[in-house]
């Protein structure tokens, strides 16, 4: 049954994006020496190319840095239209890893659970091993939602217990009910893959009517959470200081932060180099100008 699940992943990364979106994932890749650029987030759903694109860069070799992934902003002129793009790189091969659940990092395999696209790939081995590692996080997923979730319930259940846990564990600020958001969304591609997961991954289960219920056994049950309790307690400092790091190794900073300004209050602030180079020690200048502008506004 792997290979049923394997199929499935294989065409959901097929999905169709704008030739916009393809050429900016081409360049990228190309530019970077990479093995594959994956597509994700809600403009993958919507096909809007307003706001900031998502992309993961998965780089060949080993992983050079220990606190993973590295991020960026990115603006391109692309036809005459200015594509923004926030931009996640990492090797293909710390990808896979994560997306086993082999490591203590949950983000992984729990933003790739939902859906994403290969839209650009260096070859057909690249692309089969970034299939396989999205397979993988469907497994990983899937796993600790049996043992996270119910005794017995709808797969809806399964995941929505499995989204809260991940929430509190990775230190997010999300809505109540955001979990809800993004299985009605993304109803057609959460339709069926929980069973086929499980299948794959070796639990058993039955059904009753719209129900599941997994038999995991209580030794196996005891181990996932076991594997759980150990990420569920690293979560919140590995997350913090992803963002500690990101505070000076954001590359584009500056401009991200002046685009969203603008977009959310019409005002604009110059990008010097200096403040390009130094976004941190830039604010207190930037504060100052946002809120002579601001007064401006009254």
């Amino acid at each position: 049954m792997t290979d049923t699940l394997e199929k499935r992943i294989a065409q959901s990364l097929e999905r169709e994006v704008r030739g916009e979106v393809a050429a900016y994932a081409r360049m990228l890749g190309e530019e970077a020496g990479a093995d594959a650029v994956l597509f994700y987030g809600s403009n993958l759903r919507t096909g809007s190319l307003e706001g900031v694109l998502d992309f993961y860069i998965l780089m060949p070799g080993t992983q050079q840095e220990r606190i993973w992934p590295k991020v960026s902003y990115r603006e391109w002129e692309h036809e005459g239209e200015i594509l923004r793009a926030k931009i996640a790189t990492m090797s293909l091969d710390k990808f896979a890893e994560a997306a086993s659940g082999d490591s203590r990092d949950t983000t992984i395999w729990t933003r790739f659970v939902q859906p994403s696209a290969l839209i650009w790939a260096r070859s057909a081995e690249a692309r089969e091993k970034v299939s396989d590692a999205i397979a993988q996080a469907a497994r990983t997923a899937a796993r600790f939602a049996a043992a996270l979730g119910p005794e017995s319930g709808t797969a809806e259940d399964y995941w929505r217990a499995l989204f809260q846990a991940t929430y509190r564990a990775e230190f997010r600020v999300e809505k109540p009910g955001r979990e809800n958001s993004i299985l009605s969304v993304n109803e057609d591609h959460f339709d069926g893959l929980l069973p086929l997961a499980w299948e794959a991954d070796g639990i058993a289960f039955t059904r009753d009517g719209g129900l599941l219920h997994p038999a995991l056994g209580e030794s196996r049950r005891a181990s996932i959470l076991k594997t759980w309790s150990a990420r569920e307690r690293l979560g919140k400092p590995l997350n913090i200081l992803r963002l500690a790091k990101a505070t000076t190794t954001f590359e584009g900073a500056a401009r991200y932060g002046a685009w969203k300004l603008e977009r959310h209050t019409g005002i604009k602030l110059e990008v010097t180099p200096f403040r390009e180079k130094h976004p941190l020690l830039a604010m207190p200048g930037a504060a100052w100008e946002l809120w002579r502008a601001k007064r401006g506004q009254r």
